[in-house]
Order: structure tokens, then C-alpha cells, then sequence
């Protein structure tokens, strides 16, 4: 039974310390979006790497999209670089904090939902509304939530780490072995 899983995309925080002027960073920058009307943040997506972040005037930054915390620290540096173009000098390096982890993969087998849903606990099975069965994992310390697919095919969400990545992935295997029995 082959099993893997990767991560798809990291969801930081961070704040830069700094009041940012988001109109003067819309009016000056072409990668971004700024609407206060519908949301206070404004958007800036970064092509390399492909990461997109939300920037508040307060300075907070929400960014996501990375597959790695090298990508992700790459985007804070473009974001940090960004704001040197209109005037503000960032001079802290900025503490980033991961919020969610998504990871996708494979357990290597097929899965019947069905039974799934009626033998594991804390699921969520839909099947005319959506394909895949939502599973909450509420192991001791390990907390992750993962849909799975009855081609074996799993997205796991709700991990701070990809040590906590593997560590979920490890847990649904063994509980979805003792529902074979």
C-alpha cells in the first residue's frame, strides 16, 4: 500500500510593525487589488513564487499559496520590497506564523464512504452534495481535518507543521485499517 501525501499550500501570518498606506500601494503597484468598500485588506499576488497575501493598514499580512516556508519567506521579501517603492522601509524582520497547512495525496487504496461514515467517528458524509466524506481527526495532540475520496484520494487541512502533516496522515491510515477488519 503506497501512501504520500504533499503540501499544496501554506497560509501564514505576520505583521510588519508599520501603518501601511494601501491606496498609495494600489495606486502605485500593478499586481493588486484594493476595494475598502467590500474588504479593508488590500490584495497583492506575487507571480514567483505564486503566492497571493492580504495587507492591511496596520501593517498585519495574511499570505498564501506557498508550497514551503523558503516560498513563503521569498513572498514576505517581495511584499517588504514592494512597500520600498512607495517610501516604507521595513526595517524588522517580520516573525511569520503558520495558520493551515493544506496537504494533499493518496492512502493507497480504495475507500468505501459509506462505511466510512457509519464506522469512523466525528464524519461527515454528504454524498449528493459533495463526493467526499469530511473526517475531523481528534487524536491526543493531532488535529487535522481530511476529505477523502473513494479513489483514495485525500486533502488534509487544519495541520501547523508538515511534521503534523505526516503525523495526521500516519493516524487516519491506522484508524481506516482497523474499519477494514
Amino acid at each position: 500500500m503506497k501512501h504520500e501525501i504533499r503540501v499544496v499550500n501554506i497560509v501564514v501570518s505576520t505583521s510588519l510593525q508599520h501603518d501601511i498606506p494601501l491606496e498609495k500601494m494600489a495606486a502605485t503597484l500593478s499586481n493588486t487589488e484594493y476595494n475598502p468598500e467590500q474588504f479593508p485588506g488590500l490584495v497583492i499576488r506575487i507571480k514567483e513564487p505564486k503566492t497571493s497575501a492580504l495587507i492591511f493598514s496596520s501593517g498585519k499580512v495574511v499570505c498564501t499559496g506557498a508550497r514551503s516556508m523558503d516560498k513563503v519567506n521569498e513572498s514576505i521579501k517581495k511584499i517588504i520590497k514592494s512597500l520600498e517603492k512607495i517610501g516604507i522601509k521595513i526595517k524588522i524582520k517580520p516573525e511569520v506564523k503558520i495558520q493551515n497547512i493544506v496537504a494533499s495525496g493518496t492512502v493507497g487504496m480504495d475507500l468505501n464512504l459509506n462505511t466510512l461514515a457509519m464506522k469512523l467517528r466525528n464524519t461527515e458524509y454528504e454524498p449528493e452534495q459533495f463526493p467526499g466524506l469530511v473526517y475531523k481527526l481528534v487524536d491526543g495532540n493531532a488535529k487535522a481535518t481530511f476529505l477523502l475520496f473513494s479513489n483514495g484520494k485525500v486533502v488534509c487541512t487544519g495541520t501547523k507543521s508538515e511534521k503534523e502533516v505526516k503525523s495526521a496522515l500516519q493516524k487516519l491510515i491506522a484508524n481506516l485499517k482497523t474499519v477494514k477488519k
